[in-house]
């Protein structure tokens, strides 16, 4: 299987703060890739890097066939912009906050990409939205807008419309967090069913026990670089002690 993501030295500062220093990512097609780390760390950077809602400073980030240099000037500002309109082209994320349009309905929320940014037609995005909302079990709830749905309900329809763009990749940051503990479990299972789907995945997400269970692929990061890296196991056995320490307080009892 090739590397369906390569990252290489991605590096970010805000101001004086370096949240970046130096990451490398690869991740295989049809993996899922887990980003875990205390808070500041850098994780959400990442992500948010791999499809230029965070402009790095510095590295290369490349997604399938579409790839940018942040080390090296653009020739001109247009060439730049396509670069990232490709990239981007290449993912689709899915916000801790959902991110709907609260004046559209779950199904037009899901059109909205593929008819208005890809220019595909309205009865094709349509048929792929109905389809996508019975995936993830909305099926009765393609007509009611985000006020009527409840948070879970609401994250469902973000990963939706994430898959309607028909991404390469699909970038999920903490799509739980902003969840009451009794919806958190619904949301995870719709993640579970696209893992065992075939989707490649990037997660940053504080749900330890899920990122064992799913994930191919664990990055730990610690102030702006990866302290560990592997399977599984750098959840079940970690090899660093600043590792170990995060997942006691997190774990705890285990």
């Amino acid at each position: 299987m090739n590397d369906i993501i390569e990252v290489t030295g991605l590096r970010k500062a805000f101001g004086d703060n370096e949240v970046l220093r130096g990451v490398d990512l690869t991740a295989v097609e049809g993996t899922v890739t887990a980003l875990l780390g205390p808070s500041g760390s850098g994780k959400t950077t990442v992500l948010r890097s791999l499809n230029v809602l965070e402009t790095p400073d510095a590295g290369t980030i490349r997604i399938a066939d579409a790839s940018v240099d942040f080390s090296e000037p653009a020739k001109d500002s247009g060439t730049r912009a396509q670069e990232v309109r490709a990239l981007r082209a290449r993912s689709g994320m899915v916000f801790q906050a959902h991110n709907l349009f609260p004046h559209k309905t779950a199904l037009q929320n899901v059109i909205e990409g593929p008819v208005q940014v890809q220019g595909r037609g309205h009865e094709e995005a349509v048929a792929d939205a109905r389809r996508l909302l019975e995936q993830v079990g909305l099926t009765d709830r393609a007509d009611l807008y985000p006020s009527q749905l409840s948070g879970g309900q609401q994250q469902r329809v973000g990963i939706a419309r994430a898959l309607a763009l028909k991404p390469q990749v699909v970038l999920l940051d903490e799509p739980t967090s902003a969840l009451d503990p009794e919806l958190v479990g619904e949301v995870l299972g719709v993640i579970r069913d696209l893992a065992q789907q075939g989707w490649t995945l990037v997660i940053v997400t504080h749900e330890i026990r899920f990122a064992r269970d799913v994930a191919d692929q664990v990055l730990f990061l610690d102030g702006g670089v990866v302290a560990e890296r592997g399977g599984p196991e750098v959840i079940t056995e970690p090899q660093h002690e600043r590792t170990r320490q995060f997942l006691r307080r997190i774990l705890e009892p285990w």
